[in-house]
């Protein structure tokens, strides 16, 4: 059962340092993205490059797992809500399905914050 606990953090883990190795190498193309009454959209994308990268890197190694999936599920929730959410609301497929996946990885990153104990 550990081998199978140590390959969920790694299929969820991993991704997520993607998604920050991603919003590193695109900032640019995804500050559009960002809402309009944040200030430096740029700034906001590395920002949550290095969280997704940081998040992903406390998982894997077990050290401060706990606050790291309860922010992550946090910065998750505000992207689903701040930027998917318009878009489910108008039935926009792509943004429907995006809002989804946001829901989705929140979720577990919250349920997996109640099941770790540093």
């Amino acid at each position: 059962m550990k081998s199978l606990g140590f390959l969920g953090k790694l299929m969820y883990a991993g991704p997520m340092a993607m998604f920050g190795i991603f919003h590193l190498m695109g900032a640019d193309d995804m500050a559009g993205m960002v809402p309009d009454f944040f200030p430096a959209p740029v700034f906001f994308v590395y920002l949550a490059g290095v969280a997704f990268i940081l998040a992903a890197v406390a998982i894997i190694i077990g050290k401060k797992a706990k606050l790291a999936t309860q922010l992550l599920g946090l910065m998750i929730a505000l992207f689903a809500v701040l930027i998917q959410l318009p878009g489910f609301l108008n039935q926009d497929p792509v943004s429907s399905a995006m809002f989804l996946k946001d829901v989705a990885l929140a979720g577990g990153a919250w349920y997996m914050s109640a099941h770790l104990t540093n």
